[in-house]
């Protein structure tokens, strides 16, 4: 079976599980994990952060961020198809009682210009505009990266403005990668970021959320007030730091993986695709004579799984667990499907 449904199945290698293995643990609520210790330092510096703190989940470093960011009441600006808007289980009302202003983004980007006029003016009668969102790379608009100008562009906003600048920067390493430009240039930009170890850089679970040592220390009270607090977690975080320090340059295998996919399914007069957003390792991509259950399912029974993109689309993402011959076969599945 060719799995394609995420970056996310990936399983441990043997190096990572033996760093597991020989992880040396303590009780991490207590401080005293010198495994969980050593990623956050290490992760801390490689963003130019104060502090850093693990977390389970990379739904759980957003909301832990936008929950100390923000009051009750307070709104944040985001792209309409971002994963806080779209994925965390309607987190920054259940959990912070505060609403999401999502807008229309060019491939899930959104440019200082277009944000200003929904800064909300300052009136009892309205939700106060609290915190910036982006998302780096975007999922759900098929990995695609932001430009470094419209980030600073969109720092300067929200200087002007006395707003919070948050980065959800689950698949930042991708960006990384395929830019050239280090963790630590994205992450100045912003007061507060989230990245993930459990996506393309194969850890099993686990995310790290970055910003200054007073952020961190009131973030450390929500996460163990939201059942985060783990004891001797230094086996997980034995995996992420394994991960971080070995596998982020690999992950341009990953996009070249994706974009030869991609040419392929251009290629296919049935499929539609829009290439401009072929950036990374997720595709998005429109059946043009079938309806995506019908496509999803026939994709599965000739060893092909992916999941439902956006409303009509298919996704497919490469991983560290596929390899050249597998992305063939995919690709010869979709044409025998989709003829």
């Amino acid at each position: 079976m060719i799995d394609l449904r995420s970056d996310t199945v990936t399983k441990p290698s043997p190096e990572m599980r033996k760093a597991m293995y020989e992880a040396e643990v303590g009780d991490d609520v207590f401080k005293e994990d010198p495994t969980v210790n050593k990623l956050e330092e290490y992760i801390a510096e490689l963003l130019g952060k104060e502090a850093a703190l693990y977390v389970p989940s990379g739904l759980m470093g957003n909301q832990i961020c936008l929950n100390v960011l923000t009051d009750p009441g307070d709104e944040v600006i985001c792209d309409r198809e971002a994963h806080i808007f779209n994925y965390e289980s309607s987190s920054p009302a259940r959990l912070s009682g505060i609403q999401l202003y999502p807008l229309d983004g060019k491939l899930g980007v959104l440019t200082a210009e277009q944000v200003e006029p929904y800064i909300r003016t300052i009136a009892y009668h309205m939700p106060r505009t609290k915190v910036i969102e982006v998302e780096n790379t975007h999922n759900r608009a098929g990995g695609t990266i932001w430009p470094m100008e419209n980030i600073i562009a969109l720092k300067k906003l929200a200087k002007k403005h006395n707003l919070y600048y948050h980065l959800d920067g689950a698949r930042i390493w991708n960006a990384c990668a395929e830019r050239g430009i280090s963790p630590e240039e994205y992450a100045t930009h912003f007061d507060t970021v989230s990245c993930c170890f459990s996506k393309g850089l194969g850890a099993p679970v686990g995310s790290a959320i970055a910003g200054s040592k007073e952020f961190i220390k009131e973030a450390y009270r929500v996460r163990k007030a939201w059942g985060g607090g783990m004891r001797q977690v230094g086996i997980l975080a034995a995996a992420a730091l394994y991960a971080v320090q070995n596998n982020r340059e690999r992950l341009k295998e990953d996009h070249r993986r994706a974009k030869h996919l991609a040419e392929r399914i251009k290629l296919n007069p049935n499929l539609d695709i829009n290439m401009e957003a072929v950036q990374t390792n997720i595709l998005l991509f429109k059946p043009l004579k079938m309806k995506q259950a019908e496509g999803l399912k026939l994709c599965k029974e000739k060893g092909l799984l992916m999941t439902p993109g956006t409303i009509d689309s298919l996704r497919a993402v490469t991983h560290l667990d596929v390899n050249d011959d597998d992305i063939e076969n995919a690709a010869n599945i979709l044409d025998e499907i989709f003829q």
